[in-house]
């Protein structure tokens, strides 16, 4: 069975950091491109960022390039998000995915909100 646990969300206010971590089971994760991917109230799942199975290639949403940064341990079988400046743009329910887009399998997430 696919397991993903996502953490590392909280309340933060603009301008903070957040590194989110999922851990991975069930699957190869080592030969499984990731993905995170996030939720907010009112808009359609956005796609946010994504890695390959070796870390070799990483690709960003437009509104998170520069800010947001995507690794991986296959040793540990987890992937990472670390969320800099963040904006209230940013508050969203994040979830990391298989795959390279939207519609891999994912955990029950972890909430991002940034609030003065």
């Amino acid at each position: 069975d696919v397991q993903l646990v996502e953490s590392g969300g909280g309340w933060v206010q603009p301008g903070d950091s957040l590194r989110l971590s999922c851990i991975a089971s069930g699957f190869a994760f080592s030969g499984t491109p990731m993905s995170w991917v996030r939720h907010s109230p009112g808009k359609e799942l956005e796609w946010v960022s994504s890695i390959n199975h070796n870390s070799g290639v990483t690709k960003y949403a437009d509104s998170v390039k520069g800010r947001f940064t995507i690794s991986r341990d296959n040793a540990k079988n987890e992937v990472y998000m670390q969320l800099n400046n963040l904006t209230t743009e940013d508050t969203a329910m994040y979830y990391c995915v298989t795959g390279w887009t939207i519609r891999g399998r994912r955990g029950q997430g972890t909430l991002v909100a940034v609030s003065s």
